[in-house]
């Protein structure tokens, strides 16, 4: 491996001395400076990796410092030294583009992490054009969607929390992926979690863990999620429905970049990067007391905004192509096309669900469609975006579906033994002909055969 270059710019003899030694440690050749005038006069000659800065300078501020480097030297990671607890200035200084944080007094396991992290970082700067399975997934060809990638690849680098706005189905968790991926982490788990899908009595064990005995109930250690994450990424999927008790908790966890788990003694040090993501409006939220705004400030470090699939309707011809061929694949079957008037329809259609609507419709398309071919009547766009008018408690107390989809981990894997419960009987009935069953289901035989692939049934079941 090439050799490593660092640069330490701190006004205290003894830090630097600490830092050298640790670094050399790890074989990183140091270059010490004292001040941001040294520090400017060592830049010019290039050459680094890394560089590590105090933020209080004789002649200036690490902030100034950091924005210095943005502007001449881009690709460079620059991690701040801050004092303990003084989170508004590492926040200020990721904003202007700080790699990362570390704080006095200086945690030397912490730091070898982040020295890490960065110098692989600036090896992945090397490389512009390399892209990921998510980054992939991401398709378009509009400006919208250009930026985003190129936004995506350059927060990818950082190690800043990056909150991701939009709406519901706009692709947040793909983008969080293609962040954690494309960077210096994508070695290391990607850990996602609905924060809205987790009791609230359950949260703390879920974040942090819980020891043996520490709870009615706890018969054995668990680890939590930003133990499971540790040297990767945690994305905080709709992080608004976190109450206002765990969002102090998580703040202090991000903030001292360590946890206790539940009948704990220690605190146990993480490494983690925060991504989150909600569609709701979070500044809202903030201004009406609903969430706490020094975690939002905490969280949107960086702002990265997805567009909703009516702000990029020119997309729409690549995504139906590549949709139709993945829902095809996984039936083994050829793609069908599409006709000129169904075309159209999903052009007008303004998708409320963005590219999970048009995904679902798709589906639903493909199953009904005859002789490969999709039309304007197969896509129930219409059908889609009907309100029924029989109100949600009429339906409940009509069958008892309600009551026995409880005990199922989500409707739709309820919805998928009932199908599988239908098909099956029908081609016992049907002694297996598929195309006899097709016609009492009252299906298509293409429909018939997409819901046996998809359900993972064939002539042996």
């Amino acid at each position: 491996m090439a050799s490593v270059h660092a640069l330490i710019i701190d006004d205290e003899p003894d830090i630097r001395e600490l830092l050298e030694i640790t670094l050399a440690r790890m074989g990183v050749d140091v270059v010490s400076a004292a001040n941001i005038a040294e520090a400017k006069q060592a830049l010019t000659k290039g050459g680094f990796n890394i560089c590590l800065t105090d933020m209080k300078l004789p002649d200036g501020n690490g902030i100034d410092l950091v924005r210095y480097i943005q502007k001449y030297d881009a690709e460079l990671p620059v991690a701040v030294i801050t004092a303990h607890g003084n989170m508004d200035t590492a926040i200020e200084a990721m904003k202007a583009g700080a790699f990362d944080f570390v704080s006095k007094p200086i945690n030397l396991s912490a730091l070898r992490k982040l020295i890490d992290t960065a110098i692989t970082s600036n090896q992945l700067a090397a490389e512009p054009n390399v892209e990921s399975e998510s980054t992939n997934k991401i398709i378009g060809a509009s400006e919208t969607i250009i930026a985003l990638k190129k936004s995506i690849k350059k927060l990818a680098r950082s190690q800043a929390p990056v909150y991701i706005s939009g709406e519901s189905g706009s692709g947040k968790e793909l983008v969080a992926r293609s962040v954690h991926e494309l960077g210096p982490r994508s070695a290391n788990p990607f850990v996602a979690v609905n924060c809205g899908a987790i009791p609230s009595e359950l949260m703390e064990s879920e974040f942090f863990g819980h020891k043996k005995g520490a709870f009615t109930g706890a018969s054995q250690e668990k680890q939590g999620l930003f133990q499971a994450a540790d040297g990767g990424t945690l994305f905080l999927d709709e992080v608004a429905d976190l109450p206002l008790e765990m969002q102090v908790k998580l703040l202090r966890a991000i903030q001292e970049k360590a946890i206790r788990p539940i009948g704990g003694q220690t605190e146990i040090s993480t490494n983690v990067r925060i991504l989150s993501a909600t569609h709701k409006n979070l500044e809202e939220l903030v201004n009406n007391g609903n969430f706490r705004q020094d975690l939002f400030y905490r969280l949107n470090v960086i702002q990265l905004k997805v567009p909703a699939l009516r702000e990029r309707k020119s997309d729409i011809p690549l995504l139906v192509e590549s949709l139709l061929s993945r829902i095809a694949e996984a039936c083994d079957m050829a793609p069908p096309s599409l006709g000129a008037k169904a075309l159209q329809m999903l052009m007008e259609y303004d998708y409320p669900g963005n590219i999970r609507e048009l995904e679902n419709i798709l589906e639903r398309a493909f199953t009904l469609c005859e002789d490969d071919v999709i039309n304007d009547t197969d896509l129930q766009i219409n059908q889609n975006s009907a309100v029924i008018g029989e109100s949600s408690v009429d339906r409940v107390s009509k069958f008892s579906h309600y009551n026995a989809s409880k005990n199922h981990d989500s409707i739709d894997d309820y919805l998928a033994e009932v199908e599988k419960e239908i098909l099956c009987e029908t081609l016992e009935h049907t002694r297996w002909n598929k195309t006899l069953a097709a016609k009492k289901l009252g299906i298509s035989f293409r429909s018939l055969r997409y819901r046996l692939a998809k359900l993972g049934l064939d002539d042996s079941d």
